[in-house]
């Protein structure tokens, strides 16, 4: 997935000021797509030049104005054909994985801590997506695709932080005496 075509979801989803669509990315988007508010503000301007959206005219002169955008019929050809377009799985990239590889070699004594402080960032993020889920999501109003679609999307949000807090409490449990240097090993 790419910023511009997170961006043309959220403008599609509802026209929106660049300041608004940060903090939709805040609360939906940036759950699976994280962004920085000047990399938003930036491919707004990016996708305006393309011809993908347009701020929408506003009876007051522009300078000092938000703008709000809307997509344009080019912006949404555009994210058909990304929608449409086969991409294979990314490799994940975890530095606490590359972290915990290097303690294997050169020890550390801070590991336990971090893996602790790992587990109650994915467990507070397990419990925010379950309150979303209960709020946003009751069976009830899962009976169109786009709310199923939504639905599913925060399901696999849901599943990632079960698996992260599963798998760095049985970590945990595994390491329990964590923290002496390990036995010098051969280069391989």
């Amino acid at each position: 997935m790419s910023l511009p075509h997170a961006i043309l979801t959220a403008l599609l989803e509802k026209p929106s000021s660049g300041l608004e669509l940060t903090r939709r990315f805040d609360r939906s988007i940036g759950y699976f797509w994280s962004s920085t508010h000047q990399q938003i503000y930036r491919e707004l301007g990016k996708l305006e030049q393309a011809g993908h959206i347009r701020a929408l005219p506003t009876a007051l002169p522009a300078r000092g104005q938000r703008k709000e955008y809307e997509v344009l019929p080019a912006g949404r050809a555009e994210l058909t054909a990304w929608v449409d377009t086969p991409e294979d799985p990314k490799p994940l990239r975890s530095a606490l994985l590359l972290r915990m590889r290097a303690a294997a070699v050169v020890g550390g004594t801070g590991l336990r801590e971090e893996l602790e402080r790992h587990l109650g960032l994915h467990q507070r993020q397990l419990d925010e997506y379950l309150e979303i889920e209960t709020r946003d999501f009751p069976p009830e109003r899962r009976s169109s695709e786009p709310d199923r679609l939504r639905h599913l999307v925060l399901r696999g949000g849901i599943d990632l932080e079960r698996f992260w807090v599963q798998w760095l409490t049985h970590a945990l449990a595994e390491l329990g005496g964590l923290g002496e240097a390990p036995e010098p090993t051969e280069p391989a």
